[in-house]
């Protein structure tokens, strides 16, 4: 009977070498889950990777082309009874300027309604509430009448301003970002705040600062 015969090798010799290698701190990184931050109305600023986190929490930042100390662009809109409003109309007094995605809509009517509870507060303030969407003014009029809004909304139809204060959009740009801003009596911005999910803490944030203006 014929015999098979090895090579005087082991079968490890055959093998390549799998010497370990120990990564260095600066190749590892993490990719920002966008999608995430998304969903809770903020955006991480763009970077394709983080570093590690040290012990010290990743902080997240808006990123939208009117932000604090800045004067934003003027605008000139139809509010729910049809007529033209401007930004200029406003000067002298604060204004909170809050963009929602769509009337009617469960988390925009919580907004307005939530605007609307705490209305005399901000009147205490000296403080004028403008509510902007893309809905035109006869929606705006039926949403103001069904909930008994006290307060101006204008029609940005087309996202014209929205697109000019660089208002950023939430779930990969599908939903229309929620986002206020607060400007003092000089017409400068002294508040940016971006929450999809939480409608209602725009009017805690917003009432925090008019009462240390």
């Amino acid at each position: 009977m014929a015999t098979l015969t090895l090579p005087k090798h082991s079968f490890s010799s055959l093998l390549p070498s799998q010497t370990p290698r120990t990564p260095s701190s600066q190749s590892l990184s993490i990719v920002s889950k966008s999608s995430q931050s998304h969903f809770y109305g903020l955006k991480l600023s763009n970077s394709s990777s983080l570093p590690i986190p040290s012990s010290t929490p990743a902080k997240t930042s808006i990123v939208a082309k009117v932000s604090k100390g800045q004067v934003p662009p003027s605008f000139t809109l139809k509010d729910q009874d049809g007529k033209t409003v401007s930004l200029s109309k406003f000067k002298g007094k604060p204004v909170v300027v809050y963009f929602y995605p769509a009337d009617e809509t469960p988390g925009c009517t919580k907004q307005a309604c939530a605007f609307r509870d705490s209305y005399e507060k901000f009147k205490k303030a000296g403080a004028e509430v403008v509510g902007i969407s893309g809905d035109d003014s006869s929606s705006h009029k039926a949403f103001a009448k069904k909930y008994r809004l006290p307060f101006t909304l204008l029609s940005d139809e087309g996202n014209k301003v929205r697109k000019e204060w660089g208002v950023p959009s939430d779930l990969f740009g599908t939903l229309p970002g929620r986002e206020t801003y607060v400007l003092d009596k000089k017409g400068v911005v002294q508040l940016v705040y971006n929450n999809q999910f939480q409608p209602e803490k725009h009017i805690d944030e917003t009432l925090k600062l008019l009462q240390s203006l």
